[in-house]
């Protein structure tokens, strides 16, 4: 009877303590800031953001993440504009064509996560003696116009002296999330595509990677967070403990084999073949593709601006003061850096 008594009582503290436990991580959620997060498309080229959720560094800050994928650009700006996200993350090309449309309340980056281009180029027969000049008369879905896919491929292809339009033809009448299907479909001779499409398409033996856009491309600020300047001048603290996750998830990436970050990011590829996540994400490093640390130099702000103006799709150049923030991103190099 005494046992049984003593079997009951030990039940009833592990039960309470549970619930205490429980109501401790509750009231702990509870206090977190939901902050709503558009990313133009789900890719391992984002893979510090990634990082930076899955160990729990917005957490640290205060901050959950509700993750949106957006396909696009334009659809990342629409969701910031509308007030249906608070962050947008894209090609920050998108934040120049709100301000120079005159909007007063425009976007401001503040954190940038990548700075060369993210797509490879992928043919349908191996051609490992590729040369940019191997792609004249053919057909290629570059992406939609005015988006930085679309115009840092445009960009290299000139600086080999191959003209669109005249010397190969780019087909935008397919969406961009829509590409790669049309390509496997039989359109065109080429396609672009982000990791891990790429590697999984040569995985199946589907199409092969013949050039990344990146490399030939040199450094662009190609993809960064930026948010509306109200609501940064209301959110300053939220904006900091933002970026103080994302150079935490920078800082991560560069200290880690491909092998350790594609374990800590496949929830957020559960149908990719680990093997896929480890070769996709080494192609980024190879490439030097992820930011060391999150600040945007004015330097590379007006080499975007270039890329930009040679696809016909800026009129008048942007101001980098008003459109770049750098201080979040200063501070947390100063107080998290090495």
């Amino acid at each position: 009877m005494r046992r049984n008594l003593l079997l009951l009582l030990l039940l009833l503290l592990v039960a309470t303590a549970g619930l205490l436990t429980g109501c401790n991580r509750q009231q702990d959620d509870d206090e977190l800031v939901t902050v709503r997060l558009s990313e133009v498309m789900r890719s391992v080229f984002y893979a510090p953001q990634y990082v930076a959720i899955e160990l729990g560094f917005f957490e640290d800050e205060g901050i959950r993440i509700d993750l949106i994928t957006s396909d696009g650009a334009d659809r990342v700006m629409t969701a910031l504009l509308t007030g249906a996200v608070d962050i947008g993350f894209s090609g920050p090309e998108a934040t120049i064509y709100v301000y120079n449309q005159g909007r007063a309340d425009h976007a401001v980056v503040f954190a940038q996560v990548t700075k060369r281009d993210g797509s490879f180029l992928i043919a349908r027969e191996p051609m490992p003696n590729f040369q940019w000049d191997d792609i004249r008369g053919s057909t290629i879905l570059p992406g939609r116009r005015g988006g930085m896919p679309f115009m840092a491929l445009e960009y290299v292809i000139r600086g080999f002296g191959i003209e669109p339009g005249v010397d190969v033809e780019f087909d935008t009448s397919v969406a961009f999330a829509a590409m790669v299907g049309a390509f496997l479909g039989g359109t065109a001779d080429f396609v672009t595509a982000f990791e891990p499409v790429a590697s999984t398409i040569e995985l199946e033996g589907r199409g092969f990677v013949v050039a990344s856009v990146g490399e030939a491309s040199g450094e662009i600020p190609y993809t960064a967070y930026y948010a509306l300047g109200s609501f940064i001048e209301a959110n300053p603290d939220i904006i900091q403990g933002f970026t103080n996750a994302i150079f935490r998830g920078q800082l991560w990436v560069q200290e880690n084999t491909p092998e350790r970050v594609a374990e800590v990011i496949t929830p957020f590829f559960p149908d990719a073949d680990p093997a896929i996540l480890v070769s996709a994400i080494a192609r980024y490093m190879e490439i030097d593709a992820f930011s060391s640390v999150p600040m945007m130099t004015e330097d590379s702000f007006d080499r975007l601006q270039r890329v930009m103006e040679s696809a016909g799709e800026l009129t008048q150049l942007a101001p980098f003061d008003r459109l770049i923030d750098n201080s979040f991103a200063e501070r947390a190099v100063a107080e998290l850096g090495n």
